[in-house]
């Protein structure tokens, strides 16, 4: 695990002994409460180390992907919420997201920017890749014909994604499973994209993702990405949505 990991969580856990001994909640900021409680508008520590993807996504690309494109969205996103009235300690993202017109561009873009980001990094995992089992695997074959054809249609949404933006496998409200891709920081939980439902799987195509490694080779970046796809987390969030 980076330093950079290991000390926000020992930092986090030394906070949380600290509010057992009978610290007061008051003389700690508002970003050590939310990240101890595990708050959803709060940048939550990277589930591995910054070289365990390798070779799929290097070392320094997963850095600076979470540690100044993705902190960043999290920041500014505190400045909308705290400049909107958005009490972060009891709202919750996924709401603000599915009513994002509402709102500012820039909780717009920020707010999405972070629940994207932390969505990627849990769909994601050291280790080769397995495949989709159980109801997951069922659902996929009936909705697409068959995993490989799942993955065609997928890989086809990133690699035909204009510009910046996402690709994703969604649950819609129909309980069927789609796959669409969304331009910037846009997802399919917001009230004015295109691809609606709940995301359980997410692709991030903006060049800082992939740009160090593969240059302009954006499919070479989506093929190699599926080595790493973490399919247990996939499916439990396909079972609990």
């Amino acid at each position: 695990m980076s330093n950079h990991n290991s000390g926000r969580r020992t930092f986090i856990k030394t906070t949380g002994s600290g509010i057992a001994a009978g610290i007061a909640l008051t003389t700690l900021p508002s970003w050590v409460i939310a990240a101890a409680a595990g708050n959803s508008f709060t940048q939550q520590p990277l589930p591995y180390d910054y070289k365990a993807l390798e070779p799929v996504i290097d070392a320094m690309t997963m850095e600076i992907h979470y540690s100044k494109h993705a902190a960043a969205y999290a920041k500014n996103l505190a400045d909308a919420c705290l400049a909107e009235k958005v009490d972060t300690n009891s709202a919750k993202l996924e709401e603000v997201l599915r009513n994002i017109s509402k709102y500012s561009a820039k909780m717009r873009n920020n707010g999405g920017g972070h629940y994207n980001h932390e969505l990627f990094w849990q769909c994601m995992k050291p280790g080769s890749a397995t495949k989709p089992e159980g109801k997951l695997a069922s659902a996929i074959d009936q909705g697409f014909g068959s995993f490989d054809a799942f993955k065609t249609q997928f890989t086809d949404a990133g690699k035909n994604r204009f510009g910046s933006g996402w690709a994703w496998l969604v649950l819609n409200a129909d309980r069927k499973l789609v796959i669409g891709s969304t331009a910037n920081q846009d997802n399919p939980l917001m009230d004015i994209s295109e691809i609606k439902g709940t995301p359980l799987l997410g692709l991030d195509v903006w060049e800082h993702a992939y740009y160090l490694k593969y240059q302009n080779k954006r499919p070479d970046y989506i093929n190699n990405w599926w080595n790493v796809v973490n399919w247990e987390f996939v499916q439990k969030r396909f079972e609990s949505a």
